[in-house]
Order: C-alpha cells, then sequence, then structure tokens
C-alpha cells in the first residue's frame, strides 16, 4: 500500500536518505514510527546464533513495512535494512494512527495490504514443510512474480540473488544453486548469463 507522499508531509512525515546497507531498525527496538519507501529497497531480516540471516521480506518503492508492533505495541520482530540506497518517509506512531482515523479508506487499505502479508506468509508456511528444495523456490518465484504485477505467461527477470532466495526460503545457497539447475534442465526457470528467469 502507498499512502500519498504529500498527505504524510502534511501530516508531519519526514523523508531521510538512506545509504545501501544502513539500519532502520533493529530487533526489539521499540515501534514508534510508519516506515515508507520513496526510493529503495528494504530487508526484513533475523540472524540466528550461528550468523545464519533469514530474510523475513523484502520491500520497494512504494511499500510500507514495519506495521504490525505500532497497533500491537510490540517491539520490531526483526531488523529493517537498506539493500540499495534509498529515500524513506517516516511519520510517528500516534500521528499515524489519527490519519488512520481521519482516512477510512487508507485504514481499510492497510488492512487488505496487512491481510495479503499474512496469507502469503502462511502460503510460504506451508511451502517449508515441503522436503523438495524445488518446491520451496518455485512457491517463492511464483509469489514474487505474482506481486511483480507480472503475467504468469511472460518471462520475468528474479531481481533476487541465489543467497537472498536461500535466505527467504530457509535452505543453503549451495541448494538453491543445485536446485536451480534442476529448475532449468526441466524448463521451469531460465538461467540466461547468470542471471534468473521465471
Amino acid at each position: 500500500m502507498q499512502i500519498d507522499t504529500n498527505l504524510l508531509i502534511a501530516w508531519g512525515g519526514l523523508a531521510k536518505k538512506y545509504a545501501k546497507n544502513e539500519v532502520i531498525f533493529n530487533e526489539d527496538d521499540n515501534a514508534l514510527f510508519y516506515y515508507q519507501i520513496i526510493e529503495g529497497q528494504v530487508k526484513l531480516m533475523n540472524i540466528n546464533n550461528d550468523g545464519k540471516e533469514y530474510i523475513q521480506g523484502i520491500f520497494q518503492d512504494g511499500c510500507s513495512f514495519g506495521e504490525p508492533p505500532l497497533f500491537l505495541n510490540e517491539v520490531y520482530p526483526s531488523t529493517a535494512v537498506t539493500q540499495k540506497d534509498s529515500i524513506i518517509i517516516k511519520l510517528s506512531k500516534s500521528t499515524f494512527l489519527k490519519l488512520l482515523d481521519e482516512y477510512p479508506v487508507i485504514q481499510k487499505s492497510l488492512l487488505v495490504q496487512l491481510s495479503r502479508r499474512i496469507y502469503n506468509k502462511s502460503i510460504t508456511a506451508r511451502e517449508l514443510i515441503h522436503n523438495k528444495p524445488e518446491d520451496r523456490i518455485l512457491a517463492f518465484l511464483k509469489e514474487f512474480k505474482k506481486a511483480s504485477g507480472t503475467s504468469q505467461d511472460e518471462l520475468w527477470f528474479v531481481p533476487h540473488t541465489r543467497q537472498e532466495i536461500a535466505n527467504l526460503v530457509g535452505l543453503r545457497v549451495e541448494t538453491v544453486i543445485r536446485s536451480l539447475k534442476k529448475m532449468e534442465a526441466n524448463n521451469t526457470v531460465k538461467i540466461i548469463n547468470h542471471k534468473l528467469y521465471y
């Protein structure tokens, strides 16, 4: 969901530039702001005790992120990090909640967006119980292709590295590479000049 940037600014939102790999908020920080990407890319992730990264989600231009803790008065369950230079607008929690009260259409749109994310997490969780890595990767590719707005008949460039795919589906990068080679042999994906297409 994208709230009009001018509306956010009119309500006191501040746009800030972030460099690539800059932390926006850390896991267990208090949730104090609504964040929306004007330009750039952000990943929400957790790192386990062994240093392995698990990506909870990747967000692009126009997307908001980190909203659930605002409504629950909870801390952030993951860390938000920019994946490239980004411009992000933030609005204080109290002002954001007042804005939602004032604009029921935005409130409804946000509800649909959060429901979509919960639904997608459920689909992902279902796929994670499959034993075959190819099933996990295929589910990921289908969901991200759908989210990109690309037609199912159209060849879609996958804008994620093999490592990011591994972190998103809970596999080792070596397993993802082997699985993608199998999937290419079965004409499920295409690899052209080391770039992945689905």
